[in-house]
């Protein structure tokens, strides 16, 4: 299937520095339509928003959504606070607004209009608790929100475990790794995904790589990121009342990197603050199945089910 189209708006500046979203529009164009932002996964530290699956974009398009696949500041320059949350979030203002509508209108002949009051965010892994960040510390929360095995619980002490079967090669020098550091202005693009339609092998011979991933298989991956550790700031979990926006969970039962266990956690306060939610439990699917799924399997059927859930608010 041919990738569907986009075009590239800017949403935020940082002194000289541009940072954009892919915007895609369906074909149906006689009324407002509800707008997805789609967050791209990547441990905060690696990613691009090319890199978010595209049967994914295709099947919102298909329902008559606006898609946005948003590049944000990557860690560990800047901070998770700082960084990938402020961005996704300065994101959401530009839409609220009136941003996006003015983009659409001076960059394409299109006649659709976002609807303001269905805008969504959905993310997979990194981008799942993006996603869940425009629920909380914002002036306006999104409509609903669908995460996909997204970080969350930060407390556990499962962020501090070492992950054996995460391998790394021996050598990697601090001196080497810390050159990610060095990389002005903050990228927004970086290395391999996590997530989306995969695009081959992690390469140790760059440095972002080398960090991030030595760092999640040495449990060291939210010091480097987010070294106050004030979770109350960044922490979904700590962050749901009565208030918080309807939200869907799909997560696959054999997770090896996002225990499935910290989303049923965060289900669970859900259900205790009265929020409308889901969670969808995918059978023997580890970390990152969407950059596999093929369309029209259990799996992709499973995860069809968050998109449901939103359309559902709508």
């Amino acid at each position: 299937m041919d990738s569907p189209a986009c075009f590239q708006a800017i949403y935020k500046h940082v002194g000289q520095q541009k940072i954009d979203v892919d915007v895609y529009l369906p074909s149906s164009q006689n009324s407002k339509r509800p707008v997805l932002i789609n967050i791209h996964g990547g441990a905060f530290t690696l990613g691009s928003s090319k890199m978010v699956n595209k049967d994914q974009v295709q099947d919102c398009l298909n329902r008559g959504w606006i898609v946005l696949a948003p590049n944000h500041r990557l860690c560990p320059q800047v901070n998770l606070l700082e960084g990938p949350i402020q961005d996704c979030r300065d994101l959401l203002a530009w839409v609220y607004d009136g941003g996006l509508e003015r983009d659409i209108n001076e960059t394409t002949q299109s006649r659709v209009v976002p609807d303001i009051d269905r805008v969504f965010a959905f993310g997979t892994s990194s981008g799942g608790t993006l996603a869940l960040c425009l629920g909380f510390g914002v002036p306006r929360p999104v409509a609903g929100i669908y995460d996909m095995y997204g970080p969350c619980n930060f407390s556990d002490s499962f962020w501090t475990t070492k992950l054996p079967h995460l391998k790394v090669p021996a050598g990697l020098s601090e001196s080497f790794m810390n050159k990610v550091f060095e990389e002005c202005p903050v990228p927004i693009t970086g290395g391999v995904s996590l997530e989306g339609q995969s695009t081959g092998p992690p390469d140790f011979s760059d440095p972002r790589q080398a960090y991030a991933l030595t760092r999640l298989a040495n449990g060291t991956l939210l010091d480097a990121i987010f070294p106050s550790k004030d979770w109350d700031e960044v922490d979904s979990a700590r962050n749901i009342s009565s208030y918080f926006p309807p939200t869907f969970i799909a997560h696959g039962t054999a997770d090896s990197k996002v225990p499935i266990g910290l989303s049923r956690e965060l289900f669970r306060i859900l259900k205790d603050h009265g929020v409308h939610c889901g969670m969808s439990e995918i059978p023997e699917e580890d970390h990152t199945f969407a950059a596999k799924m093929q369309v029209g399997s259990r799996t992709w059927e499973l995860q069809r089910l968050g998109f449901d859930f939103l359309e559902s608010l709508s």
